[in-house]
């Protein structure tokens, strides 16, 4: 991966132009491989103290630009006749094919502002440009003619991988969907005393509601991420356990279906990610839940296991497949390896967890993936060797069928 590219130096640049520099410098960082790109773009936001405007924009370009790479690298081929270029001039060029081809900006704001936002690579970016502005017709005509893989930007064996799952239909509605800007949204907090709405409403919101946010009354999350613990359907007096508890947001909701009586212990393997789960549950007002350091892999149950837990929710690692529409770069992090190391953690993860629980209670095992090797199978190959615990029940979500990010549980109930 390229390293981070140099700050421009020189005179103070208009605010659209600052924008699209902050833009190659984020696709730039977010090349590296060291970090994901809702973090880049956050400190980026904070840093360079954008109005929001500004940063609705940067974040247009960068999710854009990365939802497209594969067909703007066709057609930065097509256009520069497969000319070998630099890290930031083909960041440039891919900035600027975007506003013009994808989002529909201004030529002559698109063209002006990303190239003088590019340094030395200016006239061939402004050349190539203005190419595509006089070819935009032809070349937006021609990408429905291109492969699945290249005209929806999506690896090949992930697309490969899908179709013998799903089938041609199914696969193209998923890539389709995984090429959308996911909505902000917005679950109501019930435990907030101004809230009287069910607790599973949600509001999809313009901009992110940052007052209702930091006053704990509604915390961002999709309608999929409580399929488990609706499943799990944990109760006021029970003792209940989220084994991989951050950022907190199914604890949460746990805690407000137990009407903050009862016991959850929340749990995860980092102090950072402990300090942010601790942060949102105290925001909104969550009082039933102490916080553990525990990684859930090793062999040794915890001190503050004790007698079992009533309820276990196990939303383990994954793939993230099923949600790819809102976490825009996962398909260029995720390789057709990680299937193998992401099963074996989920496996004893799952192996272990099952060891906490009481006899007659109940396990949802959780993943967002819709890929079966995470979730039914995985589930049916662990139990196999349990002759004391059932599946009970499963619930899935398959976005372009559901309408909501995809999400698999299982209930699963020692019976002995």
């Amino acid at each position: 991966m390229p390293s981070r590219p140099p700050q421009h130096q020189g005179p103070k640049k208009k605010p659209t132009s600052r924008v699209r520099g902050l833009a190659i410098d984020v696709l730039g960082e977010w090349a590296r491989g060291e970090r994901y790109a809702s973090d880049i773009l956050d400190q980026a936001q904070r840093e360079a103290n954008l109005i929001a405007p500004d940063a609705a924009f940067l974040r247009e370009i960068v999710l854009t630009t990365l939802r497209n790479l594969s067909l703007l690298d066709h057609w930065i081929a097509t256009l520069t006749e497969d000319k070998h270029l630099d890290h930031r001039c083909r960041w440039g060029l891919r900035i600027g094919l975007s506003q013009i081809l994808l989002s529909k900006v201004s030529e002559h704001a698109a063209v002006n502002e990303t190239v003088a936002a590019t340094g030395r690579a200016r006239g061939l970016i402004n050349a190539v440009l203005r190419r595509a502005c006089r070819e935009s017709t032809e070349l937006a005509a021609a990408a429905s003619e291109l492969p699945l893989e290249t005209r929806i930007s999506h690896p090949k064996w992930l697309v490969q991988r899908w179709l013998d799952a799903f089938g041609a239909d199914k696969t193209r509605a998923l890539c389709d969907w995984n090429q959308q800007a996911a909505p902000t949204l917005a679950r109501a907090n019930r435990l907030h005393a101004e809230m009287t709405c069910a607790p599973d409403d949600f509001t999809n919101f313009e901009h992110l509601p940052r007052a209702e946010l930091a006053a704990g009354m509604v915390y961002i999350q999709d309608p999929s991420t409580l399929i488990a613990p609706k499943l799990l359907a944990p109760e006021a007096g029970m003792r209940v356990l989220d084994a991989c508890a951050a950022p907190g947001g199914k604890t949460a909701f746990m805690a407000q279906l137990m009407s903050n009586k009862g016991e959850i212990v929340a749990c995860d393997i980092s102090e950072g990610r402990l300090r942010r789960l601790s942060n949102n549950l105290k925001r909104l007002g969550v009082s039933n839940t102490h916080i553990e350091l525990h990684d859930w892999t090793g062999e040794s149950p915890p001190s503050f296991t004790g007698t079992g837990f009533d309820r276990i929710l196990l939303d383990v690692p994954c793939s993230n497949t099923g949600v790819m529409r809102r976490r825009v770069d996962v398909r260029w992090r995720l390789e057709e390896s990680d299937f193998e190391q992401q099963t074996a953690t989920q496996t004893r993860l799952l192996q272990s967890a099952l060891r906490a629980l009481k006899p007659s209670g109940t396990l949802v095992y959780s993943t967002c993936s819709i890929d079966a090797v995470e979730n039914g199978l995985l589930v049916r190959r662990v139990l196999e060797n349990l002759p004391f615990f059932r599946l009970d029940a499963e619930e899935s979500s398959f976005p372009p069928d559901s309408g909501i990010d995809g999400a698999y549980a299982a209930r699963i109930i020692r019976v002995g």
